[in-house]
């Protein structure tokens, strides 16, 4: 029974039993979840709900807790609420605004729980209404067109990218998401750029911006809404290639410094480097779509981080999901200062060579592994464009590129100050070997190799195409395609049972064909081609292993027959300089009573004996199929734009849609 006080001769029930009061906004959005209009009583309803501080935990809880049927009762105040929102973002008084923007943001993130297909409910019909959706999102883009390209709040405008990055993610599959239908309509590419071109805008909202066009690119790209996004990139950069400020301002420098400033990292710790599919997803699109992105890689900015102001070590935090942190508007704002003399330059391309380099070291955790699988197709539609091999094997063009090598306890770590400085194809050739050298492992990554042998291939076509005779140490490149045939030898057993490997065998041997075929017209010395040969000839034993299981292989009846066969044939030229040579060197060994022969002795013979070796010429070392991603990479991004897409949703939590620092901003109504 009830505790009863007596208090100036009035009976009440002790305060145990006092429910706590709930806040006005709560109570008029119980109004709103029942069944009749809430205006009808209240005719200033509307108007007095978005002068109150939303309460976005209740609205959006409230929103999930209800099943399919019992939100569809309240449909028409939830349509009334979604329309009075969109009005209200056209008032004069910020607050407003703000409270209108949050009330969406907590709308969309609600109902989106229950836009499953199991329920065959909809989502545009549920906020909107069939027949009222048009007019609804075209009045929403245009008022956040309006609020994003206009001289007020960045606050405002960093609520309003919040509220499209809810829109955009309200299905993991993109391609799925039909609100999308009315986005692409009313065109908000326009506001986003301005955000991009305007420093200090880019330094607020830049992040999310880049990740907003980096999804919205993927929208049903097949269908060629990619194509109209592309061109309207790159009409962009014609426009401030034009006015030569591109340096200052564009969207392309936007990204670049985006990029550049999410890339790096502290490699020294695998714990401390986190993936970024979403910025890699943003570059890829730029590289892959528009081919006058390519120019950006090469625009030279300071080093990231060494023209900073001297700021105390932060605290490690933990890891956060994927594709989701936005770097600090210091970072973003530091690769803006003047260039100076006695600072290393970089640009864009050796930013993300760092990067990759970090990345692709470890390649089990399945996020590492997209991301180095994203870093490797990047870098394959760049080793097929004609501008960006011109920049890479320019002569004076040359930077250091300080590649993380991964910690091996049979090397030492490099001297950071003893490295060269070369071009930056140089240090894609390095990335390459040291991918080939530190990924022999039981898990082998057998589609990662095969891209980066890729990438190898087409620099080598490039370079005989155009006679660029670069001076590289070849060595450590052949040296290591040899240890990969030995490894994949040595596992056959292992290998075969989930990888063809003799495909990934035929473009290491094609690599030597094109060597030996082409060499003298890339190669930077006589002496390099000799060499070439010296390394076949010492590594002989190799190559007899790998001619005998392939031939055991190919006269078998077996699944791998045909396979093995065309190594076979490709091994024709490396066999005939092992058969040419390793008898005249064992002869002249023997005429000179020399036990065992020196290099320089090796090569001598080598040198006395090229005009009696006979090479057959074989058709097609130069050529290669040009990447394409419709077909062979669609169910990859798919999957990748899907994770990015839930990890964006994810990340927009309450505390980054938070008001206090828009209340505080507008504490006043005017």
């Amino acid at each position: 029974m009830a505790q009863v006080e007596k208090r100036g001769g009035l009976l009440r029930k002790s305060s145990a039993y006092k429910k706590p009061l709930k806040e006005k906004v709560v109570l008029m959005y119980d109004e709103i979840f029942m069944t009749e209009d809430p205006s009808k009583c209240s005719p200033r309803f509307w108007e007095e709900l978005f002068l109150m501080k939303v309460n976005l935990e209740y609205l959006e809880g409230k929103l999930e807790s209800l099943d399919g049927e019992e939100l569809m009762k309240i449909k028409d105040n939830i349509n009334c609420l979604f329309q009075h929102c969109i009005q209200a973002l056209g008032e004069e008084h910020p607050i407003r605004v703000v409270n209108a923007l949050q009330t969406l943001c907590a709308l969309i993130r609600g109902v989106h729980q229950k836009n499953k297909s199991t329920s065959g409910f909809d989502i545009i019909n549920m906020l909107m209404g069939f027949d009222k959706a048009e007019l609804c999102m075209k009045n929403l883009m245009e008022s956040l067109d309006s609020l994003l390209c206009a001289e007020g709040s960045e606050s405002l405008k960093s609520l309003c990218l919040k509220l499209l990055l809810c829109l955009v993610t309200v299905t993991d599959n993109i391609s799925q998401n039909t609100i999308l239908e009315y986005v692409m309509i009313n065109s908000i590419f326009e506001a986003i750029l301005q955000i991009l071109s305007h420093p200090p805008s880019r330094r607020e909202h830049g992040y999310d911006a880049v990740v907003l066009l980096a999804l919205l690119v993927n929208y049903r790209k097949y269908e060629g809404m990619g194509l109209v996004i592309a061109q309207a990139l790159s009409e962009y950069n014609r426009q401030y290639k034009d006015k030569e400020e591109e340096h200052q301002g564009g969207f392309f420098s936007a990204l670049t410094n985006m990029v550049g400033s999410m890339f790096i990292a502290d490699a020294h710790e695998k714990i401390s480097v986190q993936t970024n599919e979403a910025i890699l997803l943003a570059l890829y699109e730029a590289v892959h779509l528009n081919r006058n992105f390519i120019t950006v890689l090469a625009q030279s900015h300071p080093e990231m981080g060494l023209v900073t102001t001297p700021v105390s070590p932060a605290p490690a935090t933990p890891a956060t999901p994927l594709g989701t942190t936005p770097p600090s508007s210091d970072v973003i704002s530091s690769v803006e200062l003047p260039l100076d003399a006695d600072v290393q330059t970089s640009n864009l391309l050796i930013t993300f060579l760092k990067y990759s380099s970090i990345v692709m070291q470890d390649t089990k955790d399945e996020h590492r592994l997209h991301s180095g699988k994203l870093c490797l197709i990047i870098l394959t539609c760049i080793a097929e464009d004609q501008y960006a091999n011109a920049f890479l094997h320019d002569d004076n063009m040359n930077f250091r590129v300080n590649l993380h090598r991964m910690p091996m306890r049979h090397r030492k770590k490099a001297a950071d100050k003893n490295l060269p400085c070369r071009p930056l194809v140089c240090a894609v050739l390095d990335l390459m070997v040291e991918f080939i050298v530190t990924h022999m492992m039981k898990e082998f990554p057998m589609d990662l190799y095969v891209r980066c042998i890729q990438v190898v291939h087409k620099l080598l076509c490039y370079q005989k195409k155009c006679r660029v005779r670069l001076h590289y140490t070849w060595r450590e490149l052949w040296s290591a395609l040899i240890n990969l045939l030995k490894f994949l030898m040595s596992n056959e057993t292992v290998l075969l049972a989930k990888h063809n490997i003799f495909t990934l065998a035929l473009m290491i041997v094609n690599l030597f064909n094109m060597f030996i075929t082409y060499g003298d017209t890339f190669l930077p010395t006589p002496s390099s081609y000799d060499e070439l040969y010296y390394e076949i000839i010492r590594m002989h034993q190799s190559f007899d292993n790998l001619y005998s299981m392939v031939l055991r292989l190919s006269t078998n009846a077996g699944q791998w027959k045909e396979a093995a066969s065309k190594v076979t044939h490709a091994l024709v030229n490396i066999r005939a300089i092992i058969n040419h040579f390793n008898p005249k060197i064992e002869s002249y060994a023997a005429v000179n009573h020399i036990s065992q022969l020196s290099e320089e002795q090796v090569l001598e013979v080598v040198r006395a004996n090229y005009d009696t070796l006979t090479l057959k010429l074989q058709d097609g070392l130069d050529q290669y199929e040009r990447y394409s991603e419709q077909h062979k990479e669609a169910a990859f991004f798919k999957e990748l734009v899907r994770s990015i897409s839930t990890n964006v949703r994810r990340n927009l939590a309450f505390h980054t849609l938070s008001q206090e620092v828009l209340l505080k901003e507008f504490s006043t109504i005017s």
